[in-house]
């Protein structure tokens, strides 16, 4: 009996362990839409993300404020400057906990799930919610993208007097309050 746990012990003990998930920066790309006068709209990116999934699932992306890019240099500076304040709100969190469904995929494997999560942004906290295909590319990767845009509203980050403040400033009649955004990640085996 003692040998045959020892020998249990044993395998569990050399069994590897569940390797954690690393976001891959150079295949990850973020957006979102902007619309202004109530008819232009213009899509922007983020240049950087980073995250995490942890061997329990715990999800964890992040997002420099500081890399925002309209493709105009001065927009961005304001964007920086009187919208995300990334002097004192530098970076954006989501963080949500996956399913046994997807961190259980086979390679090869794919589907489509709602991924229920937080964003932090600007000292708020917010339930947020993405629709997302998941693909288990092989044993040591996953793709995740959005199969429809998630529609974030700036007042409910507190950033609405920002909108106002660079509405005003670039001598606009308008500039939307909710922000499609859209993402495909890349995360591999750490």
């Amino acid at each position: 009996m003692r040998k045959t746990i020892l020998t249990s012990l044993g395998l569990l003990l050399s069994m590897p362990a569940t390797a954690a998930w690393q976001l891959d920066e150079t295949e990850s790309t973020m957006h979102f839409l902007s619309t202004k006068n109530a008819q232009i709209t213009e899509l922007h990116t983020f240049e950087s993300l980073s995250g995490t999934i942890s061997d329990s699932g715990e999800l964890t992306v992040t997002i420099p404020l500081s890399s925002v890019n309209t493709s105009i240099e001065i927009r961005d500076t304001r964007m920086k400057e009187k919208l995300f304040e990334t002097s004192q709100y530098p970076k954006a969190v989501f963080s949500a906990s996956l399913s046994q469904d997807i961190l259980g995929m086979a390679a090869g494997e794919s589907g489509i799930y709602t991924v229920e999560g937080a964003i932090d942004l600007h000292d708020q906290n917010v339930a947020t919610t993405f629709n997302v295909a998941v693909s288990r590319l092989d044993d040591a990767t996953f793709r995740v993208t959005t199969v429809a845009p998630t529609l974030l509203s700036a007042g409910d980050f507190g950033l609405a007097d920002g909108v106002k403040t660079l509405q005003a400033i670039a001598g606009l009649d308008s500039i939307s309050m909710t922000v499609p955004v859209t993402f495909s990640v890349v995360f591999d085996k750490q």
